[in-house]
């Protein structure tokens, strides 16, 4: 027993150490860092100096931050009806019965392994072109010149080109959470749901989407934290920083920390901390809002 006990602990022990110094103590440290103000990320704590509750009072007084903010929002919510409607979509008919259902799924998932620069190269240059960009051309093809004279990558339609680029990257990866759900489903539900006369929306309202609700739970989850780190994307979309159309809160944090931005007169990493806490605790709020508005206990397969 003493053995096994000291086995434990030596192939533990690297385990705990790397979780301390990887993820507890930046928790704590950005926490805490969050309640000063701090020229620097690397000055000792000697530098510091305490502000209290400051640093969120001026994040909830900035303009800018509170804008980053709603853009935050309406990426996560309008981008995630888009992306959870069309992964759900693409799911059910990748798991049906289609030939070359391997090759759908590869070819929808392939934007994922692609980097997000050459991606979002490929839509500022190729996609929303005024001269020659395929959504141009579309259009022209039918005949509606009114859609194909809009210019997407102006300051009215930025917002909307960025975030419909985005989903189209983001589209696969919950596909396939969705996938992984639906051929968990044992198809006795659904032999004994024809047999009952329901047909294919029928099973898909009464079986399919009741069996994914800890799925749509993960998928919520997932999709809540990649939006919070929306960093790239914005980057790739404009030249300013500070634009009002692309700014996201880890945009604002970057300036914050790093003095990026004409809008930024000195860095205060503290703000920036104070930042990290708020959209951390954004995320456990969803979180935990997702665990409870979708529980599945009361089902079985």
């Amino acid at each position: 027993m003493k053995k096994n006990k000291g086995m434990i602990i030596v192939f533990m022990t690297p385990a705990l150490v790397m979780f301390v110094l990887v993820f507890l103590y930046p928790i704590i440290r950005t926490i805490l860092m969050s309640f000063f103000k701090i020229e620097g990320i690397t000055d000792p704590m000697s530098k510091w100096t305490f502000s209290g509750i400051d640093n969120y009072v001026k994040l909830a007084n900035t303009t800018l931050f509170r804008i980053s903010m709603w853009n935050l929002a309406r990426i996560w919510f309008i981008g995630g009806i888009i992306v959870m409607s069309l992964a759900l979509l693409f799911a059910v008919i990748i798991t049906s019965s289609i030939r070359f259902k391997s090759f759908f799924r590869a070819m929808i998932y392939l934007p994922n392994i692609v980097s997000a620069v050459a991606l979002a190269t490929m839509w500022l240059q190729y996609v929303y072109s005024p001269k020659y960009g395929l959504i141009k051309n579309f259009f022209q093809a039918l005949g509606l010149d009114s859609l194909a004279r809009i210019q997407w990558l102006d300051n009215d339609h930025k917002f909307m080109a960025l975030l419909l680029a985005y989903c189209f990257g983001m589209v696969g990866y919950h596909m396939l959470i969705f996938a992984s759900g639906i051929e968990r489903i044992s198809d006795d539900y659904f032999e004994a749901a024809t047999l009952d006369g329901a047909n294919k929306f029928g099973q898909f309202r009464y079986i399919t989407l009741p069996l994914l609700k800890g799925v749509f739970r993960t998928n919520v989850t997932m999709w809540s934290v990649t939006s919070v780190g929306f960093f790239v994307w914005s980057q790739l979309f404009s030249t300013v920083t500070a634009d009002t159309q692309t700014i996201t809160p880890m945009v604002y944090l970057y300036m914050q920390i790093f003095g990026a931005g004409n809008s930024v007169t000195e860095r205060n990493s503290g703000i920036g901390a104070a930042v990290g806490v708020m959209l951390s605790v954004c995320v456990v709020i969803v979180f935990w809002l997702c665990n409870h508005l979708l529980q599945d206990k009361d089902l079985e397969f």
